[in-house]
């Protein structure tokens, strides 16, 4: 999540305006999701990390890395999509009969799960796009523009914040347990962890009522006052974005 927030803060297409970048993997991820086809989804995978790798300067390592978390979420669960488990005899299974009941893959079954794997990583593609490109308070200040309730804005920001504190607070308990060999072996891993989690739920509630108490002594009231940075439109950016969505469009129509 650091890095996440560092390259979004670092990246070539830093200073295109968000609305832009929100528009573009928006639509394009609509697209990914509508389209018929397997084919229009594949393709917004590739553009998505060319883009997003070589445009934006994101490290390819990284950017696969991040890109193994909904890949093996989804692996395990198109395999269970696939999987087809009947009693009725049908020439197109291929698989294992046990007490007359079938355990294998249809066609039409490993067709279903490709497609659906294919168009979730297409909009997994979409949202890495955005949220490696894209700094969360401008993504919030397109939210604002767009008349998004305050109270559900605030809600997002408080969340995405929340997000790094557990994770340092996991940090600070893991490395002083390891400094005490708390981890050194299996039994002591187990309850390490043990304290660990209701450590953290005790640390994360004290860590929100002083975030609470901070921002009612700043004069907070209903909603988070912050400064927007303005800027420009790219209208080459928007001009190869629209002309990107339009091919997938043309070629969704066609296919």
């Amino acid at each position: 999540m650091f890095s996440i927030d560092q390259y979004a803060y670092s990246n070539r297409l830093k200073n295109i305006h968000p609305g832009e970048k929100v528009a573009f993997a928006l639509v394009t991820l609509l697209i990914a999701l509508v389209a018929p086809r397997p084919l229009i989804p594949a393709i917004i995978i590739a553009l998505m990390a060319g883009a997003t790798i070589g445009i934006a300067g994101i490290p390819a390592r990284f950017y696969l890395q991040l890109f193994l978390v909904p890949f093996s979420f989804l692996v395990a669960g198109v395999a269970m999509i696939a999987l087809t488990i009947t009693s009725q005899p049908q020439a197109s299974l291929k698989g294992v009969t046990l007490l007359g009941w079938t355990l294998g893959f249809t066609p039409a079954g490993m067709h279903l799960a490709g497609k659906i794997f294919l168009k979730s990583l297409g909009a997994a593609a979409c949202l890495y796009f955005l949220s490696l490109t894209t700094p969360i308070v401008d993504i919030l200040t397109v939210l604002r523009q767009l008349r998004v309730p305050a109270l559900l804005v605030d809600l997002i920001s408080l969340t995405y914040r929340f997000i790094f504190v557990l994770l340092a607070t996991v940090n600070d308990i893991y490395t002083a347990q390891a400094s005490r060999l708390g981890y050194a072996s299996l039994r002591t891993s187990y309850h390490s962890l043990g304290q660990l989690a209701a450590n953290l739920f005790i640390k994360t509630y004290r860590r929100s009522q002083e975030l609470f108490t901070a921002l009612t002594a700043r004069g907070y009231h209903e909603e988070l006052q912050v400064l927007e940075v303005a800027y420009p439109f790219s209208w080459p950016f928007l001009c190869l974005a629209a002309i990107f969505d339009l091919v997938l469009v043309i070629l969704m129509l066609l296919t």
